[in-house]
């Protein structure tokens, strides 16, 4: 008996501190908050100690490909491999936050947080000023 409660008490152990821990390292899908397609796949990643993130794929509904609105050494390049968000820190166990993310439709750029709301579903906030004032996607970790 004292085997078995042994055991499960290392696997519990096991679980909640190695596969219990969430983050958003990976790849996502981005679902349109406009029209709900599918339009990307989007790889977040840490860099120089700052969250980022990357269009790693276009999927058939992007009506996107290439950032024309956008300013700067962005203007007119493709989407796939750009950095559309970036400099976002740990703001608590699962959100980060002080960063921008960029709208490849309009070029804008906005003030920047997201929330691990599950363990695969992130909640990506775009505002200007104050959360209040912007919109929220939602991204789906890709499970392969």
């Amino acid at each position: 008996m004292k085997k078995i409660l042994s055991s499960i008490t290392l696997l519990l152990a096991i679980v909640i501190t190695g596969y219990g821990q969430i983050d958003p390292i990976g790849m996502w899908k981005n679902i349109d908050d406009e029209d709900g397609k599918v339009k990307s796949h989007l790889e977040v990643y840490w860099e120089d100690g700052v969250l980022k993130a990357k269009v790693a794929k276009l999927l058939d509904n992007a009506t996107v490909t290439s950032c024309k609105k956008c300013k700067g050494d962005k203007k007119n390049q493709p989407l796939v491999g750009m950095e559309i968000m970036w400099g976002l820190t740990a703001d608590g166990d699962n959100e980060w936050s002080g960063g921008q993310i960029m709208d490849p439709k309009s070029g804008k750029q906005y003030k920047c947080k997201i929330e691990l709301e599950e363990k695969d579903k992130l909640k990506v906030r775009g505002f200007i000023g104050i959360p209040t004032f912007g919109r929220t996607q939602y991204w789906y970790r890709l499970v392969e």
